[in-house]
């Protein structure tokens, strides 16, 4: 199954940058592009006012000729590009998370033209992040610039989702021939009963650390051998913290969609709602794919 990268789009500048890192990735992965706009509001917009026209709307020309626009723009940029766009009758967040369970990726902006100007996530964003069944992309407002040529990061905590993390963040590694750094965050040293007591504490803490690091570390390595794979230790208040700090020099976080302190219903951890937040640079939220219907 040639599961596109998927896009959407609504003519604001965040889809538009979302739009053309999408097309980058599909380049990357040989797969085709669908740029999506999904074209009823969730408030209503678009939702027909006479009670007796149950009728679904139209799509509308001038979203059409908008994606049509979009369209040609990105091939023109991308040579090779496959490029299909499509208006959906529902609304964006809920079309993208419909769209993301036969994608390859979905890349989405961190506001779109409803987006108030001080939430960094929009709500389509978000519940893509929340929601989606296949790994996400967050990109940044066209206004911060996207860095190149920094390290791809993601933490490694020794949870199943963070594992899943670890090889998507490889496999990105790869295809960008960038630095792998894993990063395992651990809390400050703490008082305890007698000096030896915290001594032995903080012996135990920092193997368990290089454990968790040396064993994501070889496994990578197995997989990816020419790839450059650094282990970072990092003592920090709260890993939130050091990941956003860390983001600053990266050119792409990936995060699990839960972490190993994460309750079971929770949809998506702390610390990948607070990098999708605040990171500095694009996210890659690690949702596993669901299988293929064919």
């Amino acid at each position: 199954m040639n599961r596109p990268v998927v896009a959407g789009v609504d003519g604001s500048p965040s889809s538009l940058t979302a739009a053309d890192q999408a097309a980058v990735a599909a380049v990357a992965r040989a797969r085709p592009l669908l740029l999506v706009h999904g074209y009823l509001h969730p408030l209503g917009y678009g939702v027909p006012l006479n009670p007796y026209d149950l009728g679904v709307p139209a799509p509308t020309e001038e979203a059409e000729r908008m994606l049509e626009r979009v369209a040609a723009e990105l091939a023109d940029r991308h040579p090779g590009l496959r490029v299909e766009a499509r208006q959906v009758a529902g609304g964006p967040g809920a079309t993208l998370v419909e769209e993301s369970r036969r994608a390859e990726l979905v890349v989405v902006g961190s506001r779109g033209v409803g987006g108030f100007a001080g939430l960094l996530l929009g709500s389509v964003g978000a519940q893509l992040a929340q929601h989606g069944h296949c790994p996400v992309l967050v990109v940044r407002p066209a206004e911060q610039p996207i860095p190149v040529g920094g390290p791809v990061l993601v933490g490694v905590d020794g949870s199943e989702s963070a594992a899943y993390a670890v090889a998507l963040a490889a496999e990105e590694a790869d295809r960008r021939d960038a630095e792998l750094v894993l990063t395992h965050v651990r809390a400050p040293e703490r008082g305890a009963p007698a000096p030896e007591v915290a001594a032995e504490a903080t012996t135990a803490e920092r193997a368990e650390t290089a454990e968790l690091l040396g064993a994501a570390a070889a496994r990578i390595r197995e997989a990816h051998p020419a790839l450059r794979v650094t282990e970072r230790p990092v003592v920090a208040a709260s890993p939130e913290t050091a990941l956003r700090d860390a983001s600053a020099d990266a050119s792409l976080v990936v995060v699990g969609s839960r972490g190993r302190g994460g309750f079971t219903g929770l949809l998506l951890g702390s610390v990948s709602q607070a990098l999708v937040q605040h990171a500095h640079c694009p996210v890659l939220i690690a949702h596993r794919p669901e299988p293929a219907d064919d």
